[in-house]
């Protein structure tokens, strides 16, 4: 055998070799979405477990603000008792005391409000991934 035809031997024609591709392009996108897919789910889970601790922290600010703005207005009302019983300068100490850790409690609580906003529970990474690979997907496709 000669190289011509030793180099012809395994040469099919042409229509074949097309089909063969296609089928194999095929086989390949078949192993790869699945594949593919599970790492945008991997990906989901991960910033959805991010979600969730920021909500937690949420949670702890929230009611680490309530507390103290509950402790400010104890503190109010205890000075409003010696307001009223006294009419001296106690009640003007609790008064002072009263209104700055109800102000402190109050920034507690915006803080931790910003923590319950929509835009930290969207999945933007995944979102972005999926549109990608949607993009890609199309392009091989077509």
């Amino acid at each position: 055998m000669n190289r011509d035809e030793s180099d012809l031997s395994g040469a099919r024609p042409l229509g074949q070799t097309d089909d063969a591709s296609v089928v194999g392009l095929l086989r390949q996108l078949s192993r790869e979405v699945p594949a593919l897919f599970t790492k945008e789910l991997a990906l989901a889970k991960a910033e959805l477990q991010n979600s969730l601790s920021t909500l937690k922290a949420g949670i702890g600010a929230v009611a680490g603000g309530a507390i103290v703005f509950l402790a400010g207005f104890i503190i109010l009302l205890m000075s409003a008792v010696y307001g009223l019983s006294l009419f001296m300068a106690p009640w003007l100490a609790a008064l002072i005391v009263g209104v700055v850790v109800m102000i402190i409690g109050f920034a507690m609580l915006q803080s931790g409000k910003k923590q319950f906003e929509p835009s930290h529970f969207k999945p933007d990474r995944t979102l972005d991934a999926l549109n990608k690979d949607q993009d890609a997907l199309r392009r091989k496709v077509s």
